[in-house]
């Protein structure tokens, strides 16, 4: 036996876990992600029992995880959130926002001890002495408090970092049910049917972890879903059915007190019941004489996979303790039907592919206006069969481009959940009382572009935080609720996505604006509308805050956030009542992959208007423009002047039909400002693949990047952001 268990332990050991590494980190992080939201949304008050084994879930899942692959550190950190929480959720401790901090912050440390593991484990790892320590103070320090009804804790168990070896002998029944609290029983407890092994193994690692619980092996079982244990134990079956309850349904438990019941040793890497290395029959046992060869357990990832055992139930050697019922059910004749297992609902697919997906999709859609616009020239009647079959793929195409974008598209809430924790952070540093709601967090956007877009939201919410939500003193004296409200928003628009960020506090100062832009010699008057005040903000450097703080005041960050905006071919707009709060709009294209566009012709020359931008077109005499300044043109438009840019001049078109003169003008609109285009033709409007230019030859001014059209030919798509600010020099 013991070089079986020595052969047994060197394979477990060749065997390569870091296959499963990217899985792991990936489920990890989620489930941080997700311990950390519940923690948010906690109500210390009347947090009730799902909400903390829910938390406690994802603790113990990670601390599962990391022992299992060997991560020490994080299974010993996450083993001590365990322990705290699992006083919470047994009612012996009231929660209260000391735990909830030192929670968050073991999160946030044990993120940094994955992403060091996962880089190979390069870098200096955060420490965890402290946090450990604290747990642990909080844990001892409120013994005392504990409910009276509760047996005193016992000793924290040390983190389980290997798969051990168990054999347990089981013993004769010494009472009947039911029994006093320090009477051990021998117990078969059957669990299924099961959706996933896992649920089994979350069992198993309770006795493991849980000092005093007592001992548990596996027994044969030949039904796929179902698992049965072998459990020495003094608990009630009551109490252990409670201790289930967060793992597995009651139902899905069935207790039974036996004599005997025969046990198999649990070896191997613990991922699956029935895995390689964990199989019902030793293949390093001596077997009896004239017993059958145990058949190879193959490589048992999942049941029925190539070489697994074929469950035979004559052949299985179970004694005779089990269960009288699944013996007569198995002897009535009938098979019993496999469980179907739930399919993914969804699976993970690398950013790559989906990009490399896009730009192929891209060049479908490009070759389709090729063909399309060749064969424009065809004979209908002649070549009928060829124009329906383009047809068919015109219409094929668009629909597989919507689809193939819609794989990029994710819900806001991924940007909104990162919110809860800072505002939380951000509001107790500042010493103000802050509520945060969110709308529309499924409401969705091209991956892309939410990864744009984080930063200056970020900008935005610690600017509501620290300068529109007052001290909760001011409130109560301004005649509202200490407890300022932030609210966080996401809507689709036409073909825009609209986020909004509003508070309700004091608001922006009109008079203490101009005032400060004064100072700085900026160009204003009494006269401007509020909408023209609130974007003086956004000017670099521009700040009204009295004090500068580590959080904001410098004047950097505003102007930034228009900046990165105007780079996403977004726009940003701000309203505001003094002593009422603050609402700052922002507007983005919903993808920067493919856009709609209306294509202008200069000369001979291509131009792709962003659709969003455009306001409206109409063709214009010459005596309706004026020159102003120096060279400088306007054109009214419904008693409003606009300034007049030229294309031809902008990009130094060059020009052969000399007798042409360009008469029409297009208005577009971007930072709160219009200008009319003045082109030669306006040739329609179509849907263009953007092409990254600057990654491909250089950054253009005026540019933002250019698409091919049917023909072959290049269009450069305008960047309208670009076009306004030019005008206004």
């Amino acid at each position: 036996m013991a070089e079986a268990h020595q052969e047994s332990s060197s394979t477990a050991a060749d065997f390569d876990l870091s296959q499963f590494y990217q899985i792991f980190f990936e489920e990890a992080a989620e489930n941080l992600d997700l311990m950390e939201q519940m923690l948010l949304s906690l109500n210390l008050e009347t947090a009730d029992d799902e909400e903390l084994n829910g938390i406690f879930r994802c603790a113990h899942s990670v601390k599962g995880g990391a022992a299992t692959f060997g991560f020490s550190d994080v299974a010993e950190l996450t083993h001590q959130m365990e322990s705290l929480l699992d006083r919470l959720r047994r009612h012996e401790l009231q929660p209260n926002s000391a735990m909830v901090d030192v929670l968050l912050e073991s999160a946030d440390a044990s993120r940094g001890l994955l992403a060091r593991h996962q880089a190979g484990g390069e870098g200096d790892a955060p420490p965890t002495a402290d946090l450990v320590r604290r747990i642990k103070a909080l844990v001892a320090g409120e013994v005392a408090q504990a409910l009276p009804s509760v047996a005193p804790p016992q000793p924290l168990p040390t983190p389980v970092v290997a798969p051990a070896i168990v054999a347990v002998q089981s013993k004769a029944v010494l009472a009947p049910t039911p029994q006093p609290s320090n009477t051990t029983r021998s117990l078969e407890i059957r669990i299924g049917p099961l959706d996933h092994p896992a649920q089994a193994d979350a069992i198993k690692e309770l006795f493991r972890d849980i000092e005093g619980l007592g001992d548990i092996t596996v027994v044969a079982c030949n039904q796929a879903d179902t698992r049965v244990f072998a459990v020495e134990t003094s608990s009630t079956d009551a109490d252990l059915l409670d201790l289930f309850a967060f793992h597995v349904s009651r139902e899905q438990v069935s207790i039974k007190e036996v004599d005997n019941v025969a046990v198999m040793p649990e070896t191997g890497l613990g991922f699956f019941d029935g895995a390689a290395g964990s199989h019902e029959t030793s293949l390093y046992d001596d077997p009896p004489p004239g017993a059958p060869l145990a058949p190879a357990p193959g490589f048992g990832f999942f049941d029925g996979a190539p070489g697994a055992p074929v469950p035979v139930a004559a052949a299985t050697g179970v004694a005779g303790g089990l269960s009288g019922s699944t013996a007569s059910a198995r002897g009535g004749g009938k098979a019993t039907s496999p469980v179907v297992q739930p399919e993914a609902a969804t699976i993970r697919v690398a950013i790559s592919k989906v990009d490399q997906l896009i730009n192929l999709v891209g060049e479908l859609v490009i070759t389709q206006a090729m063909l399309a616009q060749n064969s424009r020239a065809l004979d209908p009647a002649l070549y009928q069969q060829l124009l329906t079959g383009l047809t068919d793929l015109d219409r094929n195409t668009r629909d597989l481009q919507e689809s193939v974008m819609s794989i990029r598209m994710i819900p806001m809430s991924i940007v909104f959940s990162r919110f809860p924790r800072m505002l939380r952070d951000l509001a107790g540093k500042l010493g103000k009382k802050v509520d945060f709601v969110t709308q529309g967090e499924a409401t969705e956007l091209d991956k892309g572009l939410v990864e744009k877009i984080t930063d200056p939201l970020t900008h935005l919410v610690r600017n509501s935080c620290d300068h529109g939500i007052e001290m909760p003193a001011d409130r109560i004296r301004a005649g509202k609720s200490e407890t300022g409200t932030i609210t966080l928003s996401a809507a689709h628009q036409g073909g825009s996505i609209v986020i909004e960020v509003r508070d309700d506090g004091h608001g922006m100062s009109r008079e203490k604006i101009l005032t400060k832009a004064r100072e700085r010699g900026m160009d204003v008057s009494d006269q401007m509308p509020d909408s023209e005040v609130w974007m003086l903000i956004f000017a670099p450097g521009f700040s009204t805050a009295e004090v500068v703080t580590d959080v904001s005041g410098r004047g950097v960050g505003m102007d930034v956030v228009k900046r990165n905006i105007a780079a996403l071919n977004g726009t940003v707009e701000i309203d505001s009542v003094e002593g009422y709060g603050m609402k700052v709009s922002i507007r983005l294209p919903l993808t920067l992959a493919i856009m709609d566009g209306m294509s202008v012709g200069v000369g001979d020359e291509v131009y792709i208007l962003p659709l969003s931008s455009v306001v409206e077109s109409f063709q214009v005499k010459s005596d309706a423009v004026s020159t102003v300044g120096q060279g400088a043109q306007l054109v009214k438009v419904r008693d409003e002047y606009m300034p007049v840019i030229e294309l031809e001049k902008v990009f130094q078109v060059p020009r052969f039909d000399f007798d042409k003169s360009s008469d029409i003008m297009v208005v577009i609109e971007a930072d709160g400002s219009r200008v009319a285009l003045l082109v030669d033709e306006l040739l329609g409007q179509q849907q263009v693949v953007v092409k990254n230019l600057e990654s491909n030859y250089r950054k253009v001014p005026n540019i933002s990047g250019a698409t091919i059209l049917g023909d072959g030919k290049v269009a450069l798509i305008l960047d309208t952001g670009a076009l306004v600010r030019r005008s206004r020099h």
